[in-house]
This record gives C-alpha cells, structure tokens and sequence, in this order.
C-alpha cells in the first residue's frame, strides 16, 4: 500500500466483502454481528480508548464471529443444544477468524491487531475461557469489550435452543459473571450505559 488512504480503501473493501460473505452463509450471525458491534462501540467510547483501538474494535466486533463461516451447516445450524464434541468444533471459530482475517494480505494496524482480538474474544478474565487461557489484562482489551456486547445480545435474540431474556434476566447473569468472564471496570460502564441505550432490550 502506498499511502493511508489506499489502506483505508482496500480495509473498506474487504471489510465489505467479509460482511456479504458472513451474511450469505448465516443471516444470524451477520446480524448478531452487527448489533455486537454497536454494543462495543458504546463501551469503547464511554472509556475514551483511543482512535487506534478504536479502529481495531471496529473490525474486529464486526467480524467476531466471521470465522462460523468454516464451521459445519449440521453443527452451526443444529435446532437444539450441541454435545461435547459439537461445541469443541464451534469453539474453533474464533481461531478461523483470527486465520481469516491474517489470510486478507492486508498487513499491520488494524487488520492483523483486530485479527488477536478476534482469536481471544471467548477468553474469561480468570483465565477459564478459550482457546488460550489468557488472564486478566493479558486479554487484548477489545477482546474484553467484545465478550461483554456478544453476551448481552447473545442472550437478548431468541435461539433454537433459548428463547430471548429480558434485560433484568440477562444482567443478573452478567454480573454473576462478573470477574470471572468478565472485566469488573468495563461492566461498570456497560452497566451504567447500557439502561439509557437504544439498544437495551426489554
């Protein structure tokens, strides 16, 4: 690339099309996507990270889920809860994502950084989570604002195996999570946000 604004052009394109890929292969998931990073939007912004993690958030909330393209129609699409197996495979797509995104060609900020933060969203502050048990702050911090929107809406749409929660429900199990899954400073400001917010659900 020879100037930022061809690395913006060609971000913007590929961007575009990962998301019509996304959207083909699962409406859901596209979706979800969508609405996920809106969610991490508004935390980013109310915690004044700066423009670089902002642009690394931005793709990487949007493509969180973009590496279910490589997952099983059986399995991705199954109407009812995954067994032990199953649910080892879906656990493979934050690792599909992250070699997604490393494949675009696009190298440094933000596709390669957005590309960690992508492998690491299902990690747990308390090092429980996957695929690397990373703990705490050895989390990327868009990695923690990620869990925290992907949880919220996760649990807010219905789905073949759970119906929707309302908001009071779906709180309630944050919170129990709350360091444990996830960052206690960040849910604080999700906590505070998320009531007076368009996107709260009922």
């Amino acid at each position: 690339m020879d100037s930022p604004a061809e690395m913006d052009e060609a971000l913007s394109g590929y961007n575009k099309a990962l998301g019509v890929a996304l959207g083909y292969r699962d409406l859901m998931t596209h979706l979800h996507s969508e609405r996920v990073h809106d969610l991490a939007m508004m935390i980013a912004e109310a915690c004044d990270v700066d423009e670089a993690a902002l642009g690394v958030l931005k793709v990487a909330s949007s493509f969180h889920d973009v590496g279910k393209i490589g997952i099983p129609d059986h399995i991705l699409m199954k109407p009812s809860r995954l067994d032990a197996a199953e649910w080892e495979t879906i656990k493979r797509h934050s690792e599909i994502g992250e070699q997604i995104l490393r494949s675009s060609g696009i190298g440094g900020y933000p596709i390669q950084d957005a590309a960690r933060a992508i492998r690491h969203h299902h990690e747990h502050v308390d090092g429980g989570g996957y695929p690397d048990g990373l703990k705490g702050e050895d989390v990327p911090l868009c990695s923690r604002i990620i869990a925290i929107a992907d949880s919220y809406d996760a649990m807010a749409v219905t789905r073949a195996y759970h119906a929707a929660r309302s908001h009071h429900e779906i709180m309630d199990i944050m919170e129990g999570e709350t360091g444990r899954k996830f960052d206690p400073a960040l849910m604080q400001v999700f906590r505070a946000r998320i009531e007076h917010s368009p996107m709260r659900t009922d």
